[in-house]
């Protein structure tokens, strides 16, 4: 094992030998250095890691060296494994492509005790309690996220929160933009308020790429209520609920997806882009799904789940889907991007890379547990954005994944149009 002097950790963090002697014996609990036949110290990377956490806590976050060694202390949540079968799960917005999606990996993998479907729909939720087999594990509430009182009593007895319901529709949230303050923002506080009252451990937000620099009312709605969640921690005082984020970008076959717009249109030999420079992230609903369950298993309180995902150029998925059509290009549409983004600048300077993801940490932390010991702090001036990725998706893998490997056309086009 490669071991460094202590003269070496002083070069690599750019602080005085003297410095680092004060935070070994400041923090010993942390820092157990081998030691040479003569008595020499020898760090690990394991230890220089500390030291850099040291020095983001006490130089960079102006911590006290109590505060800081509070923040050192393991948590224990990295280590938590949830037992489904005795967990409640209520879930807004449940009869969408993401909540079926989440019940339909749920009941089939993880077997959770009961999950709530909380949505305003009652034809809906009658066709999805059809689709389910009406499954008795799945119980359906009519209710409106605007409502604080009815939130409240659907959350009784419940464990967890997957916060899912919002107002989507650019177009829809500019033309009705009380509407989307109204459920986007004041029903994010709806939620806040209900899972604090009732005792709920903890709740994960839904949150989107449009979240980040807004450039349209959702956009700006969505920025708001992942303030409302990362730091709605600050209101639970001595209770016992966390609140946090997750963020992604188009999800392959939901009713959001360019993908079943692209089929239509390919029935009459030309299909429509508004820019070809276009560029997005791509997920699957397995995936989004993935990304609750572990920011469930990681999470402190205040965090933003990002999870990294490939991107495409939307010409190669127009080629992907309908390669014999003419294209036509109608320019980018009001409130939309070229690119999109997943995290902004300021918010790479608390972003570290962790289990497969991105964690933007909170900038306001009130809560000591910490464990992202492993996690790998994110290069300076960090962005996350679609065009600036390392991974892309080809043609080929763009129609693998709306077609299916070795599938009819037809079969596929109906799986991808149904989610």
């Amino acid at each position: 094992m490669n071991t460094m002097r202590i003269k070496e950790i002083g070069i690599k963090l750019g602080v005085p030998v003297s410095t680092i002697r004060f935070w070994q014996n400041e923090f010993t609990e942390f820092i157990r250095p081998e030691r040479t036949d003569g008595g020499q110290r020898r760090y690990s990377d394991e230890d220089l890691t500390r030291f850099a956490q040291i020095k983001e806590l006490v130089y960079i976050k102006k911590m006290s060296l109590d505060k800081a060694r509070q923040s050192l202390q393991p948590g224990d949540a990295s280590r938590e494994m949830i037992d489904w079968s005795k967990t409640s799960i209520l879930l807004t917005g449940g009869t969408g492509s993401f909540g079926k999606h989440f019940c339909k990996v749920m009941l089939a993998k993880y077997n959770p005790k009961v999950i709530r479907i909380y949505s305003r729909d009652e034809l809906k939720q009658h066709d999805m309690a059809i689709e389910f087999a009406h499954d008795s594990r799945l119980r359906f509430f009519i209710g409106d996220v605007r409502d604080g009182e009815r939130l409240r009593r659907a959350m009784n007895g419940v464990d967890f929160v997957v916060h899912a319901a919002a107002l989507k529709q650019v177009p829809a949230c500019e033309y009705n933009p009380f509407e989307a303050v109204k459920t986007n923002v004041h029903g994010a506080k709806n939620v806040i308020d209900a899972a604090i009252d009732t005792g709920v451990k903890k709740v994960i937000a839904l949150s989107t790429d449009k979240a980040v620099n807004p450039v349209n009312l959702y956009g700006a709605t969505k920025l708001c209520s992942d303030k409302l969640f990362t730091q709605g921690n600050a209101y639970v005082g001595e209770g016992k609920t966390r609140f946090a984020c997750v963020r992604y970008g188009n999800v392959i076959g939901s009713r959001g997806s360019v993908i079943p717009v692209f089929l239509k249109q390919k029935e009459s030999g030309r299909i429509t882009i508004t820019d070809p420079r276009m560029t997005r992230f791509w997920i699957t609903l397995d995936q989004a799904v993935e990304l609750v369950l572990n920011g469930f298993k990681y999470m402190e309180g205040g965090e933003i789940f990002i999870p990294k995902i490939p991107s495409m150029r939307i010409t190669d998925l127009a080629k992907a889907i309908a390669p014999e059509c003419a294209i036509d290009e109608i320019g980018i549409r009001p409130g939309e991007k070229l690119h999109e983004a997943l995290t902004g600048e300021d918010e790479g300077r608390t972003a570290v890379s962790y289990k497969g993801m991105y964690v933007v940490l909170p900038n306001f932390s009130w809560w000591n547990r910490q464990n992202y010991a492993e996690a790998v702090p994110v290069p300076a001036n960090f962005v996350y954005t679609s065009d600036g990725n390392e991974e892309w998706m080809t043609v080929e893998q763009l129609r693998e994944l709306v077609y299916g490997p070795a599938s009819s056309v037809e079969k596929s086009e109906l799986l991808v149009v149904n989610g």
